[in-house]
């Protein structure tokens, strides 16, 4: 069974950084792909990066030269280095596991991915 588990989130102030991170278990050629969403309140859940088996990276233009994904361990630790953030980045960020195929189009879909973490809060202040 696949598990993933995001850790705490933070608040920080507009130009700060944070890392995320997600602890995967039972990864299995279902999972594959690695992503990170997030969702703001009030808003649909959105894509913001996704890593390949190869270790290739996919990144929302909105965070692209700022975010920086990225997994370790064997890919039992996903990570997300966000910086210079933006309250406009204030959301509940999830990873997410998919099959390969979910990381072969540019921008990752959330119907293609079975697994979710628990979410963590990211708070942005200007």
């Amino acid at each position: 069974q696949v598990q993933l588990v995001e850790s705490q989130g933070g608040s920080v102030q507009a130009g700060g950084s944070l890392r995320l991170s997600c602890a995967a278990s039972g990864l299995t050629y279902s999972s594959d792909c690695l992503a990170w969403f997030r969702q703001a309140q009030g808003k649909e859940r959105e894509w913001v990066s996704h890593i390949r088996t190869d270790g290739s990276t996919s990144y929302a233009d909105s965070v692209k030269g700022r975010f920086t994904i990225s997994n370790a361990n064997a890919k039992n630790t996903l990570y997300l280095q966000m910086n210079s953030l933006k309250p406009d980045d204030t959301a509940m960020y999830y990873c997410a596991a998919g099959p390969f195929w979910a990381c072969t189009v540019v921008a990752a879909r959330v119907a293609d991915f079975g697994y979710w973490g628990q979410g963590t809060q990211v708070t942005v202040s200007s």
